[in-house]
């Protein structure tokens, strides 16, 4: 229909995939359209505008409009992986324009937050809480009772991460050429890796790593291998894995300490497939979590992403 207007457009543009809704105004959803990976600094700036565009052009036809009609919103709300610092938002938001300018949308009022944000929001709805999230990279947000919010990490896989299944996965990978070295005793991590990579040696596992064929997913994949060998009793692994539980510990207890939860009751989500999928990691981080903030209440997930970036859409609409 020409010269329709529609209330919301929420993006959920996470480092795996993007989700893209248009909404009423009481947040139910009207159309829904998905894409791959939208973080530019893992997929390049084209790449990440490209599957923006996918996820919002198909959500458009499940609205029922021409994916090459202009569609008007009364206000875009994106959550974003990647928009980490003030050059990130510049970069984001000229992706964010570009994408809305080739999917024919034009939007009244477009806003661009951190994925972990909306994460948080949807988590919590709204509470005090404090998501700590481990999947191929890991970030902790927190907000508390007065609407203060905090984050720690998510400075990505070159100098940050600590504790994700891509961090884990690098460590593997140091931890079979220190054991060729001789400075570390034996491990079962390179029976597993080598394979894996379709390798032969642990020379070509060096020259893979500097090599155009290594990438963050694939490596983020070993940590299955490093959870299979610690379940054997590898001691390199196990040390890998609880050091990634103190890693992701010292993250939760910076934000909790910078928004002065820690003698008050608040909401504590664990999200990402490292914290959901890895029961070691889970259980030593979590116990040493309940230590330092006793009156925090470990939660499942109770809303995926996507929903708290409507809830943040419909707060803006006039």
């Amino acid at each position: 229909m020409k010269g329709r207007s529609i209330p919301l457009l929420a993006v959920d543009g996470g480092g795996t995939k993007c989700l893209a809704v248009f909404t009423d105004r009481q947040g139910k959803i009207e159309g829904t359209g998905r894409g791959g990976s939208c973080n530019y600094q893992t997929t390049g700036k084209e790449a990440a505008v490209d599957e923006l565009v996918r996820a919002m052009k198909i959500a458009k036809e499940e609205l029922g409009e021409s994916p090459d009609e202009t569609l008007r919103v009364e206000c875009a709300v994106f959550g974003m992986a990647g928009l980490d610092t003030g050059y990130d938002r510049q970069i984001i938001e000229g992706l964010v324009r570009e994408a809305l300018s080739r999917a024919e949308i034009r939007a009244d009022r477009v806003v661009v937050e951190n994925d972990g944000l909306a994460a948080l929001l949807g988590a919590t709805d709204g509470k005090p809480g404090v998501l700590l999230i481990a999947g191929t990279g890991s970030i902790v947000y927190g907000v508390n009772g007065q609407g203060r919010s905090a984050r720690a990490g998510g400075w990505g896989y070159r100098v940050g991460d600590e504790g994700s299944a891509y961090w884990i996965g690098k460590q593997a990978l140091t931890a079979i050429l220190q054991t060729l070295d001789g400075r570390q005793g034996p491990t079962s991590l390179a029976r597993r890796v080598l394979p894996y990579l379709d390798l032969r040696s642990e020379e070509e596992l060096y020259n893979w790593v500097y090599s155009a064929d290594y990438r963050v997913d694939t490596v983020a994949e070993l940590s299955l291998l490093v959870s299979d060998s610690a379940r054997e009793g590898d001691a390199s692994s196990l040390r890998i894995l609880e050091a990634a539980a103190d890693e992701l510990f010292y993250g939760g207890r910076a934000v909790i300490e910078k928004l002065g939860m820690t003698d008050t009751s608040f909401t504590l989500i664990l999200q990402g497939g490292v914290l959901q999928n890895n029961e070691f990691v889970r259980s030593r981080l979590t116990k040493k979590l309940r230590e330092f903030a006793p009156s925090c209440n470990l939660e499942e997930i109770k809303k995926e992403p996507i929903y708290g970036v409507i809830a943040q859409g419909l707060s803006l609409l006039p």
